[in-house]
Parts: structure tokens; C-alpha cells; sequence
């Protein structure tokens, strides 16, 4: 008898799980409808498996991505098989390759960079494998869904913290990250269309390939000998603000100078609260890598994007969800490409308790490690 229930509360508890996730997808899929007219979808097809690709895991979150795609993936019925490039795109080739030859339904690609894995990804397409380029847009080869963060907001955001930092203008450093990677012209290119009217000025730019920090370090350290008094340094993550933090701080410039960078990483969060960095950008990457699962699902069971329009009325309650932003397609440089972007928050000292403690992003023991009680 004991062990009838607790299988049947196993069974409950894993039923539970799935449907949750069902309904949290649901609650994101704004703009989309599924062709279920001309092919009934097989929900109950076996074997379903999925590559994931990812660049590295260097940058802090993608450990949490992995291991929420995979939960999920998993809870939905699906096996997944997880490449780690190292950073090395043909490395990255070479996996894809190989996932190919598994014949595997879905490839989930964090590309190294966005455009020389575009021929590997149309010779996956050929096969008759799916694609989804997660995070990173892949140029030119018709992906079947780009799913990221709004990077335009994450670029205005960073522009809005900087003009509150420099409300009288200033010089900046912009140290972004590569340009393999199609973010960082989404998020650059909206920074500095936002502060181009304020009077901050962006004295020195560069970008890191592989998302350096180091470089970030050795960039940051060039800049100031040229700029000493520079106000503000824009870093396109994190990871790279730490290196450069490290740098003002030798230099005593540690709070004199406004710095921002996004991903909300532990330390980041620490300095926010230290005023030593100004803002970072939270960007709950659970729900993009839960979103990616699900979608790699439904594709690997036949559905199809056939209609990436809402109703009026159905736009206008999707506006009233401030977690998410209305979906609809980008170019990819030769194809419209379904695009399905989350909503990303500004994380200041303001607003850090309720967006990164409450949510239990970080415990608030981690965040204030380093402040005096």
C-alpha cells in the first residue's frame, strides 16, 4: 500500500510539474497559432530528442539555462543531448555535425558566432531537423524561431541608467561584448541612439571576442590612459563590468565612475548595493530556457508557426503583462525569422531587494555579503 501511494504521488507531483510549465509557456506565447489542421500533431510520439549547443559556459547564467532547459525538456518527455563548445566555433560546427548525424528532432543553438555557423545550420534544416536559435540571433539560414531577450530594451535601459548616473553629460567608455554575437549591435545600437541626445559622449569603444573579461580588464586599462577622466563605462555583461571594476579600483575610481553591464550576476548585485556599479539588467533566463524546451517539443511533434498575428483586444491584455513583450518576427539578413523576445528589468540599489532577493535570484545573505551590519 505505501508503495502504491507514493508512486501515485510521484505520478501527481510530475503531472503538476507539467502542466505548470504548460501554463507558463501559454502566458508567453503572444502572437502565435499552430497549424493543427493539416497535420494532427502526435502527441504521444516516443524518443524525442533535442540537442543543445551553447557557446560556453564562461558567463555565469548559462549553467542556469542548461539546467532549466534540460529539467524541462525532460518533464515534457524528451532526452537531451548538451554540446559545450568552449567558444571555438568549429568546434561548434563539429557538434552540429554530429547532431546531425544522431538524427536528433530539435538543435538548440547558443552560436559562437551568429554568422559562420549559418551553413551548418541550413545543411540541419536539409535534413529535416529543426532550429531554433536561442539567445543569439544566426544570420541567413531560416531558423524556425529566435527566442531571446528584448535587447532593444536592454540597451535603452542601460542608456536610462546612464543618463540618470551623468544627468549633466559626460565622457564614456563603451566596452562591448564580440561582435560575432547579434546582440551586441541590437544593444549597442539602442544605447547609443538613447544617450545621443544627452550630452554623454562615447570617447572609446571596443569589443572583447569570446566575451573576455580579461580583455575587458586590458581595454579598460588602455581607455583610461587616454580618457583619466572619464564618467561613465558602459560593459555589455557582467562578467566584463567585474574585470573593469577590478581596473577602477586600482585606479581609486571605484564609485566615481558610473558603471553598468547586465545579467544580474552575484557580484554585480554586490556592487550595486556597494555603489560601486550603477545598474545591471535581470533577465530571468529560467523562463527563456523553460520557453525553449517547451517550443523544441512542440516542434519535434509536428507543430508548425502558420499565423504570428493577435486581435486588438488580444494585444492590448498582453500589454497589461509587464513580464513579457508581444512577439513577432525579425530578419535574420535573407528570412523572416518567428521572434519571440521576454521582457528584461533594470536592477538598481532602488528596486534590488524586491526584483533579485524576493524572486530568489540570489539570497540577500549573498547580495549584502560584504556590507557591514
Amino acid at each position: 500500500m505505501g508503495k502504491n501511494i507514493r508512486y501515485k504521488d510521484k505520478y501527481k507531483k510530475r503531472a503538476a510539474i507539467i502542466v505548470s510549465v504548460a501554463l507558463l509557456i501559454v502566458s508567453i506565447m503572444s502572437g502565435c497559432s499552430y497549424n493543427t489542421t493539416t497535420k494532427k500533431v502526435n502527441d504521444k510520439k516516443k524518443d524525442i530528442s533535442i540537442g543543445l549547443c551553447f557557446d560556453s559556459f564562461v558567463i555565469e547564467r548559462w549553467l542556469r539555462d542548461r539546467d532549466a532547459f534540460v529539467t524541462t525538456a525532460k518533464e515534457l518527455g524528451a532526452k537531451v543531448n548538451v554540446q559545450n563548445a568552449n567558444g571555438d566555433v568549429n568546434e561548434q560546427i563539429s557538434q552540429i555535425k554530429y547532431l546531425i548525424s544522431k538524427k536528433v528532432d530539435v538543435i538548440v543553438v547558443i552560436a559562437v558566432d551568429c554568422e559562420k555557423v549559418s551553413d551548418i545550420v541550413k545543411k540541419a534544416k536539409d535534413e529535416g531537423i529543426n532550429v531554433i536559435s536561442y539567445d543569439r540571433l544566426i544570420k541567413n539560414a531560416g531558423t524556425d524561431l529566435y527566442i531571446s531577450f528584448d535587447n532593444g530594451m536592454i540597451g535603452k535601459d542601460m542608456a536610462t541608467a546612464m543618463k540618470q548616473a551623468l544627468p549633466k553629460g559626460g565622457k564614456i567608455f563603451a566596452i562591448n561584448g564580440p561582435k560575432t554575437d547579434s546582440n551586441v549591435a541590437q544593444i549597442e545600437n539602442a544605447f547609443n541612439k538613447d544617450i545621443k541626445k544627452a550630452g554623454i559622449d562615447v570617447v572609446y569603444s571596443q569589443y572583447c571576442t569570446g566575451w573576455s573579461a580579461k580583455i575587458a580588464g586590458e581595454y579598460a586599462e588602455e581607455a583610461l590612459k587616454k580618457y583619466p577622466d572619464v564618467d561613465g563605462i558602459m560593459c555589455s555583461n557582467d562578467d566584463m563590468a567585474s574585470e573593469v571594476s577590478r581596473v577602477l579600483s586600482e585606479n581609486r575610481l571605484a564609485g566615481k565612475v558610473a558603471l553598468i553591464g547586465q545579467d544580474a550576476d552575484l557580484l554585480a548585485c554586490q556592487r550595486i548595493v556597494e555603489n560601486t556599479q550603477n545598474m545591471t539588467e535581470f533577465k530571468r533566463v529560467e523562463d527563456l530556457a523553460k520557453a525553449a524546451a517547451y517550443f523544441a517539443v512542440k516542434m519535434a511533434r509536428g507543430q508548425k508557426y502558420i499565423d504570428l498575428s493577435k486581435s486588438e483586444n488580444e494585444q492590448k491584455k498582453l500589454k497589461k503583462d509587464n513580464k513579457y513583450i508581444a512577439s513577432k518576427t525579425i530578419s535574420d539578413g535573407e528570412n523572416e525569422v518567428p521572434y519571440y523576445s521576454l521582457k528584461p528589468v533594470m536592477v538598481t540599489k532602488n528596486n534590488i531587494d524586491k526584483i533579485i532577493i524576493d524572486s530568489g535570484f540570489h539570497t540577500k545573505e549573498e547580495v549584502y555579503l560584504n556590507m557591514e551590519d
